[in-house]
């Protein structure tokens, strides 16, 4: 079980603004459940690679893991875009 200490917290202030940042008009609000939503979907990605990276340095014997295994486990956490259809 995963202890408090390790636990991934996003404030949800950061989440709304990070939301509002994409949108075109100023009168456009996020709901708090959309919030928590993206709240939890931030958390499995970071938890994710985290968990990638982490074993990218098992994979070249590195007892720390730093920027370049996060750099080698990006390209799989990136979303796959569906081919174009003409």
């Amino acid at each position: 079980m995963e202890s408090a200490a390790n636990e991934i917290v996003f404030k949800k202030e950061t989440i709304s603004k990070l939301l509002t940042l994409f949108f075109k008009e100023d009168k456009t609000k996020v709901s708090s459940d959309a919030v928590i939503l993206v709240g939890e979907m931030l958390k499995v990605f970071v938890e994710e690679a985290t968990r990638r990276s982490v074993k990218q340095a098992m994979n070249e014997d590195c007892d720390t893991v730093n920027i370049e295994h996060y750099e080698k486990i990006l390209p799989q956490l990136e979303p796959r875009r569906a081919p174009r259809v003409h």
